[in-house]
């Protein structure tokens, strides 16, 4: 049921793994990163898909003033100044260094802002200029200036002389330059992206735009339109352009149910051309982020005990509850597969990632380390724990930290980590660095996940994560599934191993779901009445900050088959890997700075990991698509 190592092992293997940052070998046998060749049986790679830096317009207008050179140099785990409003408090540094970082500043007024800091830039002796010019200085001052611009981008309203296209071109061709100097290929990769930020009533839409090698002239932004159909044609545009790219939706959870809807953004039922091009354009989204969690809520999963996880509450800058339904991404698995049996495409056959969303050019994903995420409204444990009595949901200890994505291919390149994420071999954690491979197939050998070539033999006889499985062979009553996690050498051991079941109902279409504890730690039992494994324990001390290792297991895993598998029906499966309880980022800084824990959110959390799902469609409701003649 489980694999334990001990923890002289484990220490002993990742010292041998490190690299650039993450691990550089798969700890089951295949070749390294360190022979500087691809691995054909791949590598995972860490990193961060979601940040912005002092060119996005509102993290500048919160005081950050960490650049693009202090967002690379900070993931690759150089020492950087953590500055706000012209004034540097202290220097941080990452425990492990992250092996690719994707900048996405705002589309809109792309860098154009820190310009009017500048006495030498003509923006600075504009009206609007020369007031946001003292944010730097004195953010106070630019308040009113700041939310009326804030207004106006909700209602579409442009300041035409920030958006020229000299402007624009001039300030995406300095940020392709930084990335350019930072990228390292083989050891350090800087993507090339942007973040596209719908949020019409205030309904949260974004995507984050990514590119394989070759960049766009210009990045399109939410003031070119805020439809996703438009950004999508932005992307065919370029793709026929001879310019890769794909867009990854995030904070399902603030959409107000937009984002997952069986409907047209704004408008009516999703037809078969809307299904069609957004699986086409959108093949992930974005599982966790510092504005909290989208895997489901416990609304919508009554009977999973670990639901309630990390929970933003209000759509962003409102007091405004976001609605639930159509709201997370474990809904929209299963409805997925109910609308490509009506539309012949599954606009929601998504993989998985997660992020930061911090606007402070940094990736807080280490809850030891949280140094908050808006600029002046949380860069303090004082303000991070007792927000203003009128803060509307950005601030406070309801933010969570950084999320991490991580991709298995070849080699850490622009094209290595872009054809990665495309191919959905991806998983997203809550900031932790647990290793995870999931591989689906129909004949999987009991003991495969012992066997010393056991990523080579599921490869070659079934499907990794992100994936369809395999045609069902007819003698073959079940698919069969091999999942292997280890945990982050710096984070707490693993409490268990979990596949998230998901299908839709043959009598009322309603989305279904059962979780399976798989493997597990510690030699507990299932309860002989309930099923259910009972709690790994919790050694924190809220009061020190501080846990213990003694519970759970470094490593875990198993070869699982499905025993309520139905060849009629469709059906989805990710895993969740969950480690024991470890101290909140809020409670470190109670603990730090003696202050009281925060009432509203948990003293601890169970920091966990979730893979790209692995699908499975009987033969006969395989979708038949017409080619079109050229």
């Amino acid at each position: 049921m489980r694999k334990r190592i001990k923890m002289l092992q484990l220490s002993m293997l990742c010292s041998a793994f490190l690299a650039t940052g993450a691990f550089a070998a798969d700890p089951v046998g295949e070749p390294g990163r360190e022979a500087g060749k691809p691995n054909p049986l791949k590598n995972v790679y860490f990193g961060e898909q979601h940040m912005h830096t002092q060119a996005s317009f509102d993290a500048y207008t919160v005081g950050t003033l960490g650049t693009w050179d202090d967002a690379y140099r900070f993931g690759r785990g150089e020492e950087v100044e953590f500055k706000w409003s012209n004034k540097v408090t202290h220097k941080m540094k990452r425990r492990t260094p992250y092996d690719f970082v994707a900048i996405t500043d705002h589309a809109q007024y792309f860098g154009v802002f820190q310009l009017m800091a500048d006495p030498k830039n003509p923006l600075s002796q504009t009206k609007f200029g020369k007031v946001m010019g003292k944010m730097v200085s004195d953010p106070k001052s630019a308040a009113p200036a700041v939310i009326s611009l804030i207004a106006e981008l909700g209602a579409g309203i442009t300041r035409p002389s920030l958006l020229t296209p000299k402007l624009r071109a001039e300030r995406w061709q300095a940020f392709l330059d930084v990335a350019d100097k930072y990228n390292d290929p083989g050891k350090f990769t800087a993507m090339i992206s942007f973040e596209w930020t719908s949020q019409y009533n205030s309904a949260n839409m974004h995507r984050n735009v990514f590119f394989k090698n070759k960049p766009p002239a210009v990045p399109y932004s939410a003031l070119d339109s805020h439809m996703p159909e438009d950004l999508w044609t932005y992307l065919e545009a370029n793709r026929n352009a001879g310019i890769d790219c794909f867009a990854i939706p995030h904070n399902g959870n603030l959409s107000d149910g937009w984002m997952y809807s069986p409907n047209k953004y704004l408008g009516g039922p999703m037809d078969t051309a809307y299904a069609k091009r957004q699986s086409l354009n959108e093949p992930l989204t974005e599982i966790h982020q510092t504005k909290g969690n989208s895997e489901t809520h416990a609304w919508l999963s009554p009977n999973d005990e670990f639901a309630e996880f990390e929970v933003f509450p209000n759509l962003i800058s409102t007091n405004t509850p976001s609605q639930i339904k159509y709201g997370f991404l474990r809904q929209a698995l299963v409805d997925g597969m109910s609308l490509e049996t009506k539309l012949g495409y599954n606009p929601f056959k998504f993989g998985i990632v997660s992020g930061a969303d911090i606007h402070s050019a940094y990736s807080g994903n280490e809850e030891w380390d949280w140094q908050g995420a808006h600029g002046i409204l949380d860069n303090t444990a004082q303000i991070r724990l007792n927000p203003a009595p009128n803060a509307t949901g950005v601030t406070g200890a309801t933010v969570t930290t950084a999320g991490t994505t991580a991709v298995w291919t070849t080699e850490n390149t622009r094209a290595g980590i872009f054809e990665g994420m495309k191919s959905k071999e991806t998983y997203g954690t809550s900031g932790t660095l647990i290793r995870l491979r999931f591989f689906g197939g129909w004949d999987y050998p009991a003991n495969l996940d012992k066997d010393e070539k056991f990523v080579e033999k599921a490869y070659k006889s079934g499907v990794p994560m992100g994936q369809d499985l395999l045609k069902k062979p007819a003698n073959v009553k079940a698919p069969t599934f091999a999942v292997w996690a280890m945990k982050d050498p710096e984070s707490g051991n693993l409490d268990r191993v979990q596949i998230v079941k998901g299908w839709a109902s043959l009598k009322t279409g309603f989305p279904q779901e059962k979780i399976y504890d798989i493997a597990w730690s510690d030699d507990r039992k299932p309860d002989a009445a309930t099923g259910k494994l009972p709690p790994v324990g919790n050694t924190v001390d809220t009061k020190k900050a501080t846990y213990t290792n003694n519970i759970g297991d470094t490593q875990l895993s198993v070869v699982w088959t499905d025993p309520d598998f139905d060849p009629k029906i469709k059906a989805v499966y990710y895993v969740r890997v969950l480690e024991i309880p470890t101290p909140r980022w809020s409670t470190y800084d109670s603990a730090r700075n003696n202050l009281p824990l925060p009432k509203d959110v948990p003293a601890t959390i169970q920091e966990r990991a979730y893979s790209s799902p692995i699908w499975y469609t009987p033969e006969s409701m395989i979708p038949v698509r017409k080619v079109a003649k050229n």
